[in-house]
């Protein structure tokens, strides 16, 4: 019971500094995602690709969690946008206070976009609001098509899934239908995107979804 109790005292304490992040988000009508996955799904070549196709027409700005190293950071700088690195030393996900210490190194003003890419797990972050407006799972085609059922309150808590690797999916037994059922099944609100970082198939409806959701920010009294 113990341990239950300081989980849930964690929790609140999250969930406190995340409303003070989501406020300054908030506030600058700045258009907010948690970007989840396993590792090596594609979550940094889905932001190399967004930023690309987007940097001309919206103000991107980026955080990378990862336990060690800053290889991800240094692949977004080539972009010339903001961007954070924030290391866990471990730790599985990354949480509202780590974001909330970083915030000072941006300038919402001159922001539209705002991309949390989190530590790769399908696990630990679901359990943690960071301030976000939406949160979004990627999975892709060699990790099999279980997720959904394995790791119900990712999906359960999410307003995207991103399906990538699609050139693969001839080589695969993946089942498109069974992941979007499954997936579907959790959460009927969900929005599925099928996609390949490598091809830039199914990406136009990713950006435009993107585009749609800074422009309701945009518009929010």
């Amino acid at each position: 019971m113990a341990k239950v109790k300081v989980f849930t005292n964690i929790l609140k304490a999250n969930d406190s500094i995340a409303q003070k992040n989501r406020d300054i988000f908030n506030k600058n009508k700045v258009y907010t995602i948690n970007l989840m996955s396993s590792p090596g799904s594609g979550k940094t070549s889905l932001l190399e690709r967004t930023i690309d196709s987007l940097k001309n027409e919206l103000k991107i700005a980026v955080i990378e969690g990862d336990l060690q190293t800053t290889n991800d950071a240094e692949r977004i700088e080539k972009y010339n946008i903001p961007v954070t690195q924030i290391n866990t030393d471990g730790a599985c996900h990354l949480d509202a206070n780590m974001v909330d210490g970083v915030l000072g190194n941006y300038n919402f003003k001159e922001t539209d976009l705002f991309v949390i890419e989190n530590v790769g797990n399908l696990v630990c972050p679901a359990g943690f609001d960071l301030g976000e407006d939406d949160r979004v799972v990627m999975v892709s085609i060699p990790e099999g098509d279980d997720k959904p059922i394995k790791y119900p309150v990712m999906f359960r808590k999410a307003s995207v899934v991103l399906i990538n690797k699609i050139d693969l999916l001839a080589y695969t037994n993946f089942n498109m239908d069974k992941v979007k059922k499954d997936a579907l099944n959790i959460n009927p609100n969900l929005e599925i995107f099928e996609i390949s970082c490598q091809t830039g198939e199914g990406l136009d409806n990713w950006f435009d979804w993107l585009r749609e959701q800074v422009r309701k920010k945009r518009d929010e009294k």
